[in-house]
């Protein structure tokens, strides 16, 4: 094979062609293909390059041996392996022809690189090499073992090679002067070698020197162990790498018997579903059955149901003839009850002007005195001079004061061996002057627990006098002003029976009924037992029966109720009656129970959905008594005053009770489970649990198709009247 290649050899050397040693990093090839296009000058050059085969094959198990591996695989790789080094000097062809220089490519196979590049050059008679190398701290490091120190001290004498790293010559090793000898004694090795001489012959002709024979036999020594000492590297290398292969492999036959056992795991489990899927088939054609008889006796259910829609339109329509008929009937009792009053008023009228007409003189007085409410069999106030009044309060101090109000200012003082509150009137309001007179002929011959007791009065300074109460207004003490503490639902709910008592008081008085017209809690005073008594009855009305047909009557003073309280048909008509009083009332029995303004409280407490949400959590208010309070109090504040009921006696010993009594334990069934509340429109859902009908419609109207309970989804959404409950907590609320 060698005596073939001597043509070329002898050509090489006469057309001194460049080697440029290249590996399969494209940017060093590049790089070194650049310097010898720059430098050399040559145009023509021969690419050499020494392919490595892998010793480890790519399979499904991992990297294996190529002497484990399957044949064709091995094969396989080793076709990929030529391909991808055939496209990568294919590149580098491309490069030498866009620079013009012709370039030839020269292979060999070695497992070590070094060593084939230096069978190359001794194959080829290599005479100009350019090879890439490394740093210099690397040839310090390990000089023994990169190709670059090997190439130059294996490499012939006649051999000139340049090593060069990033595009820059780092040293050259020039060719010995002697090279033509040594490119004899090359040529003249190989013709032996041909021709079956032996090595020691061509020894003899290359000279007989003896001193050039002991070099040559010393570096022939040192040569061979060089590579004894590479060859002891190598074997210690391929060492590691069978030991390396050996783990690989067990983990390899590991991965394979767990690959295995999952194997039979997902056969187990493959079965289990096929098995589980024929039981859902089963059981999904047992449910279609179940369907479908389902769906006959809905369709049967639908033709009752269109039937039943058939006799309850038939009903309705009989019930709204009745209706219509019914409604007849009471538009002509009203008609005749207006035509009564008509008529009554109208021979009302008629006597009175009758009685004026006879004796003018006599029956204006008469007329007077009964509407101021003055007799003679009641005893007289005490009246009191200017200094009296002053002497108390340190001529009306500052420090004395306790408030001011529309018609004057309110002072503490001391009298009559007790502590008054003195009402001092502005003197010169005529609204206040009539206020004094009124005050004084009304609440001087009226007597109630709950209604503050008028002591005296001077007519010197417009004042009057009053017993004093020290826990201020239930304004002041609703709201806790100054920190004081709460009120609890027992107060609170004997505070509204005790206005309860005093209203009634007021309303069933004879001859004529008193309404106080500026109802609030700033003019409801308690004493030191946290009893309440009504106070400011500058604007209170004498009301007769006549009256309530004259409206022009209320107006010769001007009330001054704070707006929240007033009653709105008075602020349409303005016609001030008993029923004006009530609607104060239901405010502020709504405020105790609120603890909050009035302002708006009536519409808030109408439109709320549950009753714990409102309430004052400081009164600690029994569900049964709230209720009840709640009920009454929407009653009082109707807009029309035909809806509100009057203050009977019935009606405040019910209320007095309601504050003495203990709250009842509530059944639980009696509960809704979304309000926590007394359900008054029980309704069974599909859950099979029952709520109050508005707390679960609005449960559903919110999207929720879910049950409060159970929190399943509900199979419908229709409700169904529990009508035995409903009665059972009508039958259980009347006997509590």
């Amino acid at each position: 094979m060698l005596s073939s290649q001597l043509p070329d050899i002898a050509e090489a050397s006469s057309s001194e062609r460049v080697y440029v040693a290249l590996g399969n990093s494209i940017e060093k090839a590049v790089s070194l293909l650049n310097w010898v296009f720059e430098s050399l000058g040559t145009r023509q050059i021969c690419l050499l390059h020494v392919h490595r085969p892998s010793p480890l094959i790519p399979t499904l198990l991992g990297k294996l041996p190529a002497s484990q591996a399957n044949a064709e695989v091995v094969s396989a790789f080793r076709r990929e392996e030529n391909e991808r080094t055939k496209k990568l000097f294919d590149y580098y062809l491309i490069i030498c022809r866009r620079a013009k220089v012709e370039a030839t490519i020269v292979t060999i196979e070695s497992d070590q690189v070094h060593k084939g590049i230096v069978e190359l050059v001794n194959r080829h008679g290599v005479r100009k090499l350019v090879m890439g190398t490394v740093k210099e701290n690397c040839m310090k490091v390990k000089k023994s073992s990169c190709k670059e120190n090997y190439a130059a001290k294996h490499a012939p004498l006649f051999c000139e090679i340049w090593f060069i790293n990033k595009g820059k010559c780092i040293w050259t090793r020039e060719a010995s002067e002697n090279s033509n000898l040594l490119q004899g004694s090359f040529s003249s090795t190989i013709s032996s070698c041909a021709s079956g001489c032996t090595s020691t012959e061509m020894r003899v002709s290359s000279g007989s020197d003896p001193k050039v024979e002991e070099e040559s036999s010393y570096s022939h020594i040192e040569e061979v162990s060089l590579e004894a000492e590479a060859l002891g590297n190598e074997a210690f290398e391929e060492l590691l790498k069978c030991k390396t292969l050996e783990l690989e492999a067990m983990e390899a036959f590991s991965k394979v018997k767990i690959y295995e056992s999952a194997l039979v795991h997902e056969v187990k489990l493959r079965k289990e579903a096929e098995d589980a899927l024929n039981n859902t088939i089963q059981d999904q054609e047992k449910l279609l059955k179940e369907k479908d008889e389902v769906a006959r006796k809905l369709e049967r259910t639908m033709r009752n149901v269109a039937l039943l829609d058939i006799r309850a339109q038939e009903a309705n329509h009989r019930c709204e003839e009745a209706s219509g008929e019914l409604k007849l009937i009471q538009t002509s009792i009203l008609s005749l009850r207006q035509e009564e009053q008509r008529i009554r008023r109208q021979k009302m009228e008629a006597v009175h002007w009758l009685e004026r007409w006879r004796s003018p003189g006599q029956a204006g007085t008469a007329n007077c005195n009964g509407f101021l409410g003055i007799t003679e069999e009641l005893p007289e106030l005490a009246e009191f001079s200017l200094s009296d009044l002053q002497t108390a309060t340190c001529n009306f101090s500052e420090s004395f004061k306790l408030g001011q109000g529309g018609c004057g200012q309110v002072y503490k003082g001391e009298m009559l061996g007790r502590t008054v509150a003195i009402k001092r009137l502005h003197p010169n309001n005529m609204q206040g002057q009539s206020e004094f007179q009124k005050e004084v002929q009304v609440l001087g011959k009226l007597q109630h627990p709950h209604l503050v007791t008028l002591l005296g009065a001077c007519p010197e300074a417009w004042s009057l006098v009053y017993e004093y109460l020290p826990n201020g207004s239930l304004q002041d003490r609703l709201f806790q002003k100054n920190n004081i503490a709460p009120l609890t639902w027992k107060i609170r709910t004997r505070i509204i029976a005790e206005i309860s008592s005093a209203l009634c008081f007021l309303h069933s008085s004879k001859p004529e009924k008193i309404v106080h017209g500026d109802l609030k809690p700033q003019n409801i005073l308690l004493n030191s037992e946290l009893s309440c008594k009504i106070c400011e009855f500058g604007i209170c009305r004498l009301v007769t029966e006549d009256s309530l047909y004259q409206p022009s009557f209320h107006w010769s003073t001007i009330p001054k109720g704070s707006f929240p309280y007033t009653d709105p048909e008075f602020q349409r008509i303005g016609v001030l009656t008993p029923k004006s009083d009530i609607y104060a009332f239901g405010v502020i029995i709504l405020q105790l129970l609120t603890g909050k303004p009035p302002a708006g409280l009536v519409g808030e407490v109408r439109r709320t959905r549950k009753l714990t949400s409102i309430l004052d959590p400081s009164a600690e208010w029994p569900m049964i008594v709230a209720r009840r309070l709640v009920d009454l109090a929407l009653q009082f504040c109707e807009l029309s005053s035909r809806g509100r009921p009057d203050l009977t006696p019935t009606l405040v010993r019910e209320l007095e009770h309601l504050h003495v009594s203990e709250e009842r334990p509530v059944p639980s069934f009696f509960l809704c489970p979304i309000l926590q509340e007394i359900m008054h429109d029980p309704q069974v859902a599909a859950d099979g649990f029952t709520y109050e009908g508005e707390a679960l419609r609005g449960w559903l109207a919110n999207g929720r198709e879910t049950s409060p309970m159970t929190n399943l989804r509900l199979d419908h959404l229709h409700l169904t009247p529990n009508h035995a409950l409903r009665l059972a907590i009508q039958d259980w609320l009347c006997k509590y």
